[in-house]
């Protein structure tokens, strides 16, 4: 089975608040964005945050919390909740909770997503299927 694009939501950035501890730093950026697909489209409720811890060694985890409300293919009103998690080395990894039948599937599936930089902001794609 090939992958499949899910939904792509259009990040845009706010100003980032951070604290140095003694052992990593974190990061706290928060954002709000617009979301389109096959099967969704909607934008952030409010503002999303992405957090980021990075350690001494520069490595990075990465875990972005947001919730979605607009329509489903159906033309049903909606809300999807994404959190995604992992760094740039094992890829980044979405969990997805929704109230809309259509898009339940996504609460089980095997799904990844991308990040790409874009002007305003980063660029996310989330993909059902097997990223190698």
């Amino acid at each position: 089975m090939r992958d499949e694009l899910l939904i792509e939501i259009r990040v845009t950035c706010k100003e980032a608040v951070s604290v140095e501890g003694q052992n990593r730093k974190i990061v706290m950026i928060p954002f709000t964005g617009e979301a389109s697909g096959p099967y969704f489209t909607g934008s952030v409720i409010g503002t999303g945050v992405d957090t980021q811890k990075i350690e001494k060694d520069d490595s990075i985890m990465l875990s972005a919390r947001y919730m979605l409300e607009g329509t489903d293919s159906a033309g049903n009103s909606c809300r999807v909740f994404v959190e995604n998690q992992g760094n740039w080395t094992i890829g980044l990894t979405p969990t997805i909770v929704t109230d809309s039948p259509v898009l339940a599937r996504w609460e089980t599936a095997r799904l990844y997503a991308t990040a790409d930089g874009i002007p305003e902001g980063v660029l996310i794609r989330i993909f059902s299927g097997e990223h190698s």
